[in-house]
């Protein structure tokens, strides 16, 4: 009943919550940024004040209260805001890369943690589930659960938890990548399943159903795992992904989609380069490290080689991309909410906010 209070108030609260972030008047705008992109006359221009501050961020989302969510990966903590851009509360971390948000205000944290090992302090990648709902979003004090390695993984040092989306019925993926991927039951580039109890007749907590089949660990073509960078959900009952990747891959965006016949239950490409467009033309991307959606099914991809955030339609087409290394050094990710995009810039240390022309509101 505490918890149900507490979204309760939330939900209250969400007008005063909004109220703070989604108007602006002109002073808010950089005019001297010099963006730019490659549709004519309509362009995204910078809001200000830039949030500075961090570390090399690596990850930003936008919950579902709504509040802002930064992971500041060489501070060693992630940064709970409010729209306006103020601090509610920290939480410390070692190396945060990765978030998401389930649909009771947990924050799923892909992160580091060091253990003793033979007597020897080890670093290992980690996954952590924190309970905001418990602690009234105190970030700082929410109780938090690690959901890996599993004992078996510190076999496995080098294995690294990179990316992590939630969908409608709050089961989950965690992307990992690795070395080795030899195995035909456990390669390292793999997507891991995970479910909550209460989905197979009850119990608290998750349990690891297991990694996605079919999709292969070192694969130069569609439906890869070949170093998935990250992973992004769309916000439908459906398990739809968009990944992206840093491996031997000319096709560096995927959007892959769960198709069931009579005779077989996979994930196929949704878009080919026969017709997904600019979206997937091969060697389009250098590093593509995040991506997100827009309400209305764009896809945005932060590319940490080329500076640059590229925006497509739910067809593959390109639409507003921009950047350069005069707008951004190395951008890990992207978030979007009511019209404003958000950029974790890593090299710059900083968060980007940009609105289309199109989009100004007095």
């Amino acid at each position: 009943m505490k918890h149900k209070n507490f979204i309760l108030i939330l939900i209250l609260l969400l007008p005063f919550i909004i109220s703070c972030g989604d108007k602006f008047d002109i002073s808010q705008l950089n005019q001297n940024s010099g963006n730019a992109n490659i549709a004519g006359d309509t362009v995204y221009v910078q809001l200000n004040p830039v949030w500075e501050g961090f570390n090399k961020p690596q990850a930003i989302i936008i919950g579902r209260e709504p509040f802002i969510y930064v992971a500041d990966t060489y501070n060693d903590r992630i940064v709970m805001m409010n729209l306006n851009g103020n601090i509610l509360g920290t939480r410390h971390i070692k190396r945060p890369v990765a978030l998401a948000e389930d649909y009771k205000l947990n924050l799923i944290v892909c992160a580091q943690f060091d253990t003793v090992v033979n007597g020897q302090t080890q670093t290992y990648s980690a996954v952590f589930k924190l309970d905001l709902v418990s602690a009234q979003h105190q970030i700082g004090s929410a109780p938090a659960t690690m959901l890996l390695p599993r004992p078996v993984d510190l076999n496995f040092p080098n294995r690294q938890y990179t990316g992590v989306a939630v969908f409608y019925n709050n089961t989950f993926y965690v992307t990992r990548t690795g070395p080795n991927n030899s195995s035909f039951i456990d390669p390292d580039n793999s997507i891991l399943y995970f479910s909550p109890k209460e989905l197979f007749g009850g119990g608290v907590g998750d349990t690891l159903i297991g990694r996605i089949p079919d999709i292969d660990p070192l694969s130069s073509g569609l439906v890869s795992a070949n170093q998935i960078s990250s992973i992004t959900s769309f916000n439908k009952k459906n398990i739809d992904i968009i990944i992206t990747l840093t491996g031997n891959n000319s096709l560096k965006t995927q959007w892959l989609t769960y198709v069931i016949t009579a005779v077989s239950a996979d994930y196929q490409a949704r878009l080919t380069p026969s017709d997904g467009g600019a979206f997937m033309t091969p060697n389009k991307f250098g590093k593509p490290e995040g991506s997100c959606l827009d309400d209305a099914g764009n896809i945005f991809v932060a590319d940490a080689q080329k500076d640059s955030v590229f925006k497509f339609s739910p067809f593959g087409d390109e639409l507003q991309s921009f950047g350069g290394p005069a707008v951004f050094n190395g951008p890990y990710s992207v978030a979007y909410f009511d019209q404003i995009l958000y950029v974790a810039d890593t090299g710059n240390n900083r968060i980007l906010r940009f609105v289309l022309s199109t989009d100004l509101r007095q």
